[in-house]
């Protein structure tokens, strides 16, 4: 740990909490950290045998919700944004610049105090490039607007306001699809704020429209679509009942019935334990963080390797050309290349 500690502060980003002053840094050599284990040959078409876990930046209370934001006529080609939910930012790494707050609030604009989780969470980008948020403390869906502020997209289902909304993926027509476990209301599960008696997948239309798809999850956590948008991934992060589920999604975008994708207490290799965030590749592989790193999945479920940073992991997402993994890995914005490309970038 000491020496991990020595690379950090000789190669990243210092950031000094919860003031948050930043220094840049402006060197492509960071350290690295963890290992890629392999249990499947598969694994070595995804990911080459001589890629790395870089750290990129660190210093954050729990970082979460990784988004690539392209940047046209960028030498670099763009950034990356995160959520520090404990520290209610949401936090921008750019290669050649370092670390940033990009936004704070980012999760709570209301009196006092809300908890030890009031920040934003997930994090994605709609059609029009706009950032769209899922935030605990105001426990809503927002989206940033070009000029700057915030519009909620949802707050409410029914008129009872939602747990935290966690987070989220976006259909190519405008669906916004999102889990909305209990993770950021101050006392959680027994929260007297708490207005539904369930942890739902919720369905968002461009019209404002708000379904509950799904209770029966005691946990929903990350969430993601296959290629073709046929399949909806759903995490549970309820060492309880540890499955990713796979929801088929139906003609009029309703979410059918799930089907046990994948379940860690089934798996000797890998402790037992829920998950977190999650996200797929163009071959319909599933990228899902769990017990002890993000573990790299099939199509059909079935257990290719695992990314493990060596701390606790939240979220995974795409950048760069689609073939750069970023993590968010408890205090550490990390990054590894693969071999392959995440939905919604070009296909090889």
């Amino acid at each position: 740990m000491k020496q991990k500690m020595k690379l950090l502060i000789a190669f990243m980003t210092v950031l000094t909490l919860p003031g948050y002053t930043c220094k840049a840094q402006n060197t492509i050599n960071f350290p690295e950290i963890g290992a890629v284990d392999r249990f499947d040959g598969a694994l070595d078409g995804l990911i080459s045998k001589d890629a790395e876990i870089e750290v990129l930046c660190g210093g954050f209370e729990w970082a979460e919700g990784p988004v690539w934001v392209p940047e046209a006529g960028n030498l670099f080609g763009g950034y990356v944004l995160f959520s520090d939910i404990p520290n209610n930012a949401v936090m921008k790494w750019q290669e050649g610049v370092g670390a940033s707050v990009f936004m704070k609030p980012a999760g709570y604009t209301g009196v006092g105090d809300y908890g030890k989780e009031p920040g934003s969470n997930g994090l994605a980008l709609d059609s029009g490039g706009r950032l769209v948020l899922c935030e605990h403390g105001d426990r809503r869906i927002s989206v940033l607007t070009k000029g700057g502020g915030k519009m909620t997209l949802a707050d409410n289902w029914n008129g009872q306001r939602f747990n935290s909304p966690n987070d989220l993926a976006i259909r190519s027509n405008g669906d916004v699809y999102f889990t909305d476990p209990v993770y950021g209301l101050p006392n959680r599960a027994d929260d007297p704020l708490r207005e539904t008696d369930f942890c739902g997948i919720y369905r968002l239309q461009p019209d404002g429209i708000v379904t509950v798809q799904y209770k029966n999850v005691s946990r929903p956590n990350g969430i993601a679509f296959s290629p073709d948008e046929k399949t909806l991934y759903v995490a549970n992060s309820d060492g309880n009942d540890p499955v990713w589920r796979a929801f088929p999604v139906q003609s009029d975008g309703n979410l059918g019935l799930p089907r046990p994708f994948f379940d860690s207490s089934k798996e000797d290799r890998i402790a037992r334990g829920g998950g977190d965030g999650l996200k797929v590749d163009v071959h319909g592989n599933v990228f899902a963080t769990g017990p002890g790193g993000v573990l790299v999945l099939s199509p059909r479920g079935k257990l290719l390797g695992r990314i493990a940073t060596g701390e606790r992991i939240a979220n995974v997402g795409w950048g760069n050309d689609g073939s750069v993994l970023y993590l968010t890995s408890d205090m550490y914005l990390c990054r590894i290349q693969t071999t392959t490309r995440g939905t919604g970038f070009q296909s090889k």
